[in-house]
């Protein structure tokens, strides 16, 4: 006998805002559905808070020191209504925080001008990021979006064969994103951050 599965129940932003859980879990909305995402463990997680160390001191190098920051959590709400991310990094500009009407009560971000740069570390859903993170940010206007790969994870079509670590950055230019890939020691070219004096092979250091 055959068993039928049912569709999974579909959320709108707004539903899925309202349904979060206050827990440790960090959840997701991928086209209307919710999906626990893996908690950063490990080399992501020592990656990640180390890059934002890295990126903290810069901010705090340059005249920009007092106006952007990067928040513990945030979610960003992408043009369509089925779906909302928790970037890993995301640097914020305080002088354009107040168009976010829904921050202070949660944590929402919606417009582009309040988004410098988001970074996403790749994990095993390395789809998400490289596929629908990419179109969405890109939609949005997000004018500058990281895909760090240390652990060479992506399609063969974006990393190449054999699969090796890799870093996209990628710059927003008419409306859409120009995609330049760094490896071992070039030195990250960053339109946000110019005096970020960091090779990509430094960067997937810090997951050692």
């Amino acid at each position: 006998m055959n068993q039928i599965q049912a569709e999974p129940k579909t959320f709108t932003f707004d539903e899925f805002i309202e349904w979060y859980p206050d827990s440790q879990l960090r959840y997701e909305l991928h086209n209307g559905v919710i999906v626990e995402m893996p908690k950063p463990r490990g080399k992501h997680s020592k990656l990640t808070g180390s890059l934002i160390e890295k990126l903290l001191i810069t901010i705090r190098e340059t005249a920009k020191g007092d106006i952007w920051f990067i928040p513990r959590e945030s979610i960003v709400k992408p043009n369509r209504h089925q779906s909302g991310y928790e970037p890993d990094i995301i640097v914020l500009n305080q002088e354009t925080i107040d168009t976010e009407t829904r921050w202070e009560s949660e944590s929402v971000i919606q417009n582009s001008t309040s988004v410098k740069l988001i970074v996403e570390v790749v994990s095993s859903n390395w789809r998400d990021d490289y596929y629908d993170k990419f179109g969405d940010y890109e939609e949005m206007g997000i004018p500058e979006y990281w895909i760090v790969d240390y652990a060479g994870l992506g399609g063969r079509d974006f990393i190449g064969n054999p699969k090796q670590p890799a870093l996209f950055v990628c710059e927003l230019v008419d409306g859409e994103y120009i995609k330049k890939l760094f490896r071992g020691s070039d030195v990250i070219i960053s339109p946000t951050f110019p005096k970020l004096n960091l090779t990509a092979q430094q960067v997937f250091d810090l997951a050692l």
